[in-house]
């Protein structure tokens, strides 16, 4: 599939047009092309800390919740000691079989 391909005005390359015109522009020394006013936004803006509270305040009456819980402290937790683990003993060097070590000591 190729842009070539594709059929229809929602298909249009706006940003690759305007990218050749600068180019153009700029290889014949004339001057940029302005930029295209940016479109306003189309949705309507919502304020989402408002939408929050609206859904939490719907949420405690279908709860059956007033507003005015009771707050209490938790317990502290209780303090364990952390269990020291037992240290491995370290394994012997062994030679291997059917070596002899040697002694460090020289006979005279």
């Amino acid at each position: 599939m190729t842009r070539d391909s594709l059929e229809g005005s929602e298909f249009v390359d706006h940003y690759a047009d305007a990218l050749a015109e600068v180019i153009k522009a700029k290889r014949e020394g004339h001057a940029l092309p302005a930029a295209p006013e940016a479109a306003a936004p189309a949705g309507q803006v919502v304020d989402l800390m408002s939408a929050l509270e609206a859904s939490v305040k719907k949420a405690r009456a279908s709860c059956g919740e007033d507003g005015n819980a009771d707050v209490h402290q938790l317990p502290a937790k209780k303090k364990t000691t952390a269990k020291k683990t037992a240290k491995k003993a370290a394994a012997k060097k062994t030679t291997a079989p059917g070596r002899r070590r040697r002694s460090h000591q020289r006979s005279a």
